[in-house]
């Protein structure tokens, strides 16, 4: 198997997180390549405009701005760690609940920029947003907060557990220096707020993406029937596989992923892919 054919498995396997990276770089082409060729600035229409209500006529920049890049190396930077931290993701969650926290968390962070921009106009006047940042940060505070001890190797050397690799990673892209690139980092801090939330209700066995919860939450009708009734076999299957699926998610909340044994971890990822 060579390079190329290397990379294609490989992106085949990651599922959605290998499309939205080439989403990502499919925009961040388009945007130069359109403005080196074409001298059309994309940025007017992809970006979120922020310090006034030019957001209302355009409505899908809240969601465009997530994967709008100028710049190669914030580009690169951004998509190193949406990879790296998605892989810890997939290894706790699976990767079918990655494209709603990458969405989410980034449309908490443009929400945020937009209130602050609405209350003091004249700080963000003239400004846009744009670049994954928030929605990134999103995906690795989940983590941060439902698996705090798993291990991870920064550079492949130094050993750590996760929530101090995630601080690390927050305090350098968004503590540090407050006053450059203040909208951007606002957005970031936006974006792992949601993260952080979903992670707490997450830990609580409520998952926020599950909306059948709220569903059962809301319903009061209770039908009693007195004839004898045979589950499915598969419906049988199903709440075994969440029955385990949750005594491991359990045990990974309280004692941390290491706490696995080898068979649980297996069993563990071949559920989140269910």
């Amino acid at each position: 198997m060579n390079f190329f054919q290397s990379l294609k498995y490989n992106f085949q396997q990651q599922g959605i997180l290998s499309q939205l990276i080439i989403a990502n770089v499919a925009m961040f082409l388009t945007v130069n390549l359109v403005g080196n060729l074409a001298h059309v600035s994309l940025i007017a229409y992809t970006a979120l405009p922020i310090g006034g209500t030019e957001f209302l006529f355009k409505f899908w920049t809240p969601f465009t701005y997530m994967f709008t890049h100028v710049d190669l190396w914030h580009l690169i930077g951004n998509m190193i760690l949406l990879y790296y931290m998605s892989q810890i993701f997939f290894t706790i969650m699976g990767q079918k609940k990655l494209l709603y926290l990458y969405v989410m968390s980034g449309l908490s962070g443009g929400a945020l920029v937009l209130m602050l921009g609405l209350i003091l106009p004249q700080s963000f006047e003239n400004s846009s947003l744009l670049g994954a940042s928030a929605a990134v940060l999103g995906i690795g505070s989940v983590m941060a907060i439902f698996s705090p001890n798993y291990r991870v190797y920064l550079f492949g050397v130094f050993e750590m557990p996760y929530k101090y690799f995630f601080l690390l990673v927050f305090t350098l892209s968004t503590i540090i220096d407050f006053s450059i690139n203040t909208g951007g980092k606002i957005s970031h801090i936006g974006g792992a707020l949601f993260g952080v939330i979903y992670g707490y209700y997450l830990k609580k066995g409520h998952d926020l993406f599950d909306f059948s919860f709220a569903l059962k939450k809301k319903s009061h009708l209770k039908v009693v029937s007195h004839t004898k009734s045979f589950a499915e076999p598969s419906d049988v299957k199903k709440t075994s596989d969440e029955l385990v699926m949750n005594e491991l998610l359990d045990k990974i909340s309280k004692s941390g992923y290491d706490s696995l044994t080898k068979k649980e971890k297996e069993d563990l990822f071949k559920l989140s892919q269910k």
